[in-house]
C-alpha cells in the first residue's frame, strides 16, 4: 500500500502499460460498431483488478465548430432531429453547433470548414481550436475536436443539409446573449454546444478584439 501522503498517480509514467487487454472482439457491427473488451488494470494501490468486461461504442472521432460573427456579436446554431434525445423522452430537435465525423486521413479543421458550408451555408474566414474532449469515456472512444470560426452572419439562416443523407437542418442566428440565455434555461442541452458557448462566454471580449482588430 502507498505511504500516507503519497500520490499514486505520480508513479503512472506510461498509463497504457497499466492496462492488460486479454481479449477484444466485435460484438456488433452496423451503422456503428460495438467492441467487447476483457481487460485488467492496475489499481491506485499498486495491485491489479480482476478481469473486467466492457462493451465499447465505436463511432469514430468528430470535429465541431461554433460559428461566431465578431462584428455583429452573433452565433449560428443548427437545429436537427436526434434519435438519442427522442429515445430519452426529450424534444428530439436539438440546437447544436456544426459538426461532422472525421474520415481517415482527414484533418479536423478541414472537417469543420466543410461542414459549415453544408450545415449552415457559411464560409469560415478564421479558425481557432478550443479543445479536444472525450464525449462519453465510460463507453465510447470518441474524441471531439472543438473549434470556433469567424463567419459573417448578415445573410445566415435557412434550411441546409445533404438530401442524399436525408439531412434536414435549420440554421438559426442568435445574439451571443440570446444563446447564453438558452444555455441558462436548459433549452440547449447537448454537451458540445454547452462547452462551446461556455468557452465563448469566458473568451468573448478577447476573441472579439482579436478578430475585429485583425480585420
Amino acid at each position: 500500500m502507498p505511504e500516507a501522503g503519497d500520490d499514486p498517480m505520480t508513479a503512472r509514467m506510461n498509463p497504457r502499460d497499466d492496462v492488460v487487454v486479454e481479449a477484444r472482439e466485435v460484438a456488433f457491427e452496423g451503422y456503428f460498431r460495438m467492441d467487447r473488451y476483457r481487460l485488467r488494470h492496475r489499481r491506485f494501490a499498486g495491485d491489479w483488478t480482476g478481469t473486467v468486461t466492457r462493451e465499447l461504442f465505436e463511432r469514430g472521432h468528430a470535429a465541431a465548430l461554433l460559428p461566431y460573427d465578431p462584428v455583429n456579436d452573433t452565433v449560428v446554431l443548427i437545429e436537427q432531429f436526434r434519435i438519442g434525445a427522442y429515445a430519452a423522452g426529450l424534444d428530439p430537435w436539438l440546437l447544436e453547433v456544426v459538426a461532422g465525423i472525421i474520415e481517415p486521413g482527414e484533418d479536423p479543421s478541414d472537417v469543420v470548414e466543410r461542414e459549415s458550408g453544408e450545415e449552415c451555408g457559411l464560409a469560415v474566414t478564421r479558425l481557432e481550436r478550443i479543445m479536444d474532449w472525450l464525449a462519453s469515456p465510460g463507453g465510447s472512444s470518441e474524441v471531439l475536436s472543438l473549434y470556433v470560426g469567424r463567419v459573417d452572419t448578415t445573410d445566415a439562416g435557412g434550411l441546409h443539409g445533404l438530401a442524399e443523407e436525408n439531412e434536414d437542418i435549420r440554421a438559426r442566428v442568435f445574439s451571443v446573449d440570446e444563446a447564453l440565455a438558452l444555455l441558462a434555461d436548459n433549452t440547449i442541452n447537448n454537451a458540445t454546444a454547452i462547452i462551446a458557448l461556455q468557452w465563448l462566454a469566458r473568451n468573448r471580449d478577447a476573441l472579439r478584439r482579436r478578430w475585429t482588430d485583425a480585420g
